[in-house]
């Protein structure tokens, strides 16, 4: 399917910035949505500036309280459309009104909007905290990561609804390797099955990973003609 169709005639993100500072149950869940989906790249910034755990886990969500709330939009033309690179902008716009402010929000006082999975923030922090990246490079490669498991949940959610869990996950590593990393022949041996057989569902599997990528890809771009580029930008971090 190509970008010019409707499969993205309307995104979660040209929805919320078309409604501005508007109310709307569709946009705040749309909003939410992002945010919830793509939260840790942006606690993980926090704590690259040298923020404790406590103290980065009440900025990250003071940072989303204000937004949800303001719906403050600006600085989305010189971002080009992208809720990446528009949640970047404004969380360094954020982080230096606090310290200009010279304190933090009080433990705790940060209204809650958005569940957050705290608990194993900090251990996937230092999982990730490595080979020294600028915070920058660090927040594309992890916005990268997850949207790449995003997809992969969906794409198992599809495939348990049709009563195909079990060849998602005798298939799944295919995913999330090179090709020829794995053999086909020796996989098709080890499932009983042909190997013909076994490479037809490989192919339709990734086949609709990528169509699920570009769907999510597209979810975050005002513009469905960036795709391409933001994809190029997004696996270029993995390098």
């Amino acid at each position: 399917m190509s970008v010019g169709d409707g499969f993205f005639a309307t995104t979660r993100w040209t929805l919320v910035r078309a409604a501005g500072r508007g109310e709307s149950p569709q946009v705040d869940a749309a909003l939410e949505s992002l945010c919830t989906a793509y939260w840790f790249p942006l606690y993980a910034y926090v704590r690259r500036h040298g923020f404790a755990k406590e103290d980065a886990e009440d900025l990250t969500q003071a940072f989303f309280a204000r937004l949800l709330a303001r719906r403050d939009f600006a600085g989305l033309r010189e971002e080009n459309g992208r809720f990446r690179a528009f949640l970047l902008a404004a969380l360094k716009n954020f982080l230096a009104n606090e310290r200009d402010r010279a304190g933090r929000l009080k433990r705790g006082g940060a209204i809650t909007h958005l569940s957050l999975d705290w608990q194993s923030a900090d251990t996937k922090f230092e999982v990730s905290d490595n080979g020294n990246p600028s915070p920058d490079e660090a927040y594309d490669r992890e916005w990268a990561v997850a949207l790449l498991e995003r997809v992969i949940l969906r794409l198992r959610e599809e495939c348990v609804a049709e009563g195909r869990a079990e060849r998602f996950e005798q298939l799944k590593d295919f995913l999330t390797t090179g090709r020829g990393e794995i053999s086909h022949a020796e996989r098709a041996a080890e499932l009983g099955m042909e190997e013909g057989t076994l490479r037809a569902a490989v192919h339709r599997l990734r086949k609709r990973y990528r169509e699920l990528l570009r769907r999510e890809v597209g979810d975050t771009l005002a513009d469905p003609a960036m795709v391409e580029e933001e994809l190029a930008v997004l696996l270029g971090a993995f390098t």
